[in-house]
């Protein structure tokens, strides 16, 4: 089985996010950037499968500028066979990177696509449920345990009042959540053996697909400061203030 895993470049989670001063956006230039938290929990599943006889070959994916190869790099450091990348410069929304990808999939073929739940950068948490739609295939999402059986797989996924185990048939869709797994970090030598590994390069163009945004971002701005607590004399003065200043009851 082949398995498909979306990986996306963002600004790395120990950066602390800038707006730009004409607030049309964050801060990217001379940032750190990495690969998605979450995409990485995604590639270290596929190893794993891969690991344990269930898969044969993985290909990374990354939709972006020229620079997202770095990304693409880091998962063929832990283990990804090969990468491809959809080159483009404009900001791709949830629905033309789930267009791209269905491009792919039919391309390539995978008996599986393995995704995160979301992207740190703008956490719409659609991209997965997209493709499924759009492909007609099943999809599992949030899972925190996975087990491939045969031509199914095994889902357990965390909802409000506990755990949920869902059957899937395959070929299928699955975005992964944090309690999966912990991804490995890269050795040297896997991270020098990467550098031979093959990346493809595409366009949306050469897909079908127009990256033109369906949405305009009107203003950025940073969160308002949180003011200081005070100490109150008594329970009345304490619902006084819930009740007149802060007006949650």
């Amino acid at each position: 089985m082949k398995v498909l895993v979306p990986v996306k470049r963002v600004i790395d989670y120990n950066v602390k996010v800038r707006v730009k001063a004409d607030q049309s956006g964050v801060e990217l230039a001379n940032v750190k950037m990495a690969m998605n938290p979450f995409d990485e929990i995604a590639v270290e599943q596929a190893i794993r499968l891969k690991e344990a006889g269930q898969a044969e070959e993985i290909v990374v994916v990354s939709i972006g500028p020229q620079q997202a190869q770095e990304t693409i790099r880091t998962g063929l450091a832990m283990g990804a066979d090969r990468g491809i990348l959809v080159q483009t410069d404009e900001l791709v929304e949830p629905l033309a990177v789930a267009k791209m990808l269905k491009a792919l999939v039919e391309k390539e073929g995978p008996g599986l696509v393995l995704c995160g739940k979301q992207a740190i950068d703008d956490d719409a948490n659609q991209t997965g449920q997209m493709l499924a739609a759009l492909l007609g295939w099943a999809q599992g999402t949030f899972a925190s345990k996975l087990e491939i059986g045969g031509d199914a797989a095994k889902v357990t996924r965390e909802v409000d009042g506990g755990l949920e185990t869902l059957e899937v048939k395959l070929p299928a869709v699955i975005s992964v959540d944090l309690r999966l797994n912990e991804p490995r970090y890269a050795s040297l030598p896997n991270i020098m053996k990467a550098k031979k590994k093959p990346i493809d390069s595409t366009t949306p163009a050469d897909l079908g697909v127009d990256p033109a945004p369906r949405l305009k971002t009107l203003k950025v701005t940073e969160p308002p400061k949180r003011a200081g607590g005070v100490k109150v004399g008594s329970v009345a003065e304490l619902v006084d203030k819930l009740k007149n200043e802060a007006k949650v009851i």
